[in-house]
């Protein structure tokens, strides 16, 4: 039985993963309150969501279902690396 968490068919995203997605569409004050809608809206420890969110950036099927946030994403994953 599936549920809920789960819910994908061929090539759709998990809702988890779909939630993700849309809190890094919002803009934030500051790095307090993200960390904050993190844990209450999602249920998730910042660490994880942040890994989470890099192997999403890597799932061709979050490129296709948000391609500005995901491409935005990597741009700034990119510059980040360079920069080191």
């Amino acid at each position: 039985m599936d549920t809920g968490d789960e819910e994908q068919g061929a090539g759709r995203l998990a809702r988890r993963e779909q939630d993700i997605l849309a809190l890094e569409r919002r803009g934030f004050a500051g790095p307090g309150v993200k960390e904050r809608a993190i844990r209450e809206e999602l249920g998730l420890a910042p660490v994880r969501y942040y890994q989470l969110l890099n192997a999403l950036l890597d799932d061709p099927r979050a490129l296709a279902h948000d391609p500005v946030t995901v491409n935005r994403l990597r741009r700034v994953r990119e510059t980040r690396r360079t920069e080191r």
